[in-house]
């Protein structure tokens, strides 16, 4: 298992790589990578607002800590074979990559399922603090929204 909280991009085809580095017993490989988007939902979410970067906060250790307790609980939950989760923080651009989740499992169910478990829990509960800074205007912070709440209730 792997977990990295860094300011540098990554790339996607080298991380596949190394996790499935000399493995055969591999079925699926699921990733999912976040991208910032160019734009962002106003604060009462009524309309979208052009934003020109995102700066990311978190608190080490205890993080990395988080993140190590929710893939621990993905493994014990779905016959995983190995997963990474990289997030980035920092100052962020429209199209960067901020997050990448990869699930390896035998089979395509249980890696689809644990990487959607483990965004999941991202979105709604890890330690990430996010401001989005407009075009015009003051940065703001983002709350986290009530939909990605919901999606982790499921589990």
């Amino acid at each position: 298992m792997t977990i990295r909280v860094q300011n540098e991009n990554f790339s996607i085809e080298e991380e596949i790589n190394a996790i499935k580095a000399d493995r055969k017993d591999i079925g699926a490989i699921v990733t999912f990578t976040g991208t910032v988007r160019d734009m962002a939902k106003s604060a009462d979410m009524s309309k979208a607002i052009p934003i020109t970067k995102m700066h990311l906060e978190h608190y080490p250790g205890m993080t990395e800590k988080q993140l190590s307790e929710i893939q621990a609980e993905a493994h014990s939950r779905w016959p995983i074979i190995d997963s990474t989760i990289i997030h980035r923080v920092g100052d962020l651009f429209p199209g960067d990559n901020i997050v990448l989740v990869i699930t390896l499992s035998a089979h395509r169910h249980a890696a689809f399922e644990a990487a959607e478990f483990l965004m999941d829990f991202l979105k709604s509960k890890a330690p990430f603090w996010k401001k989005e800074q407009p075009e015009e205007g003051e940065a703001n912070w983002v709350d986290a929204r009530e939909s990605d709440s919901e999606a982790l209730s499921r589990w």
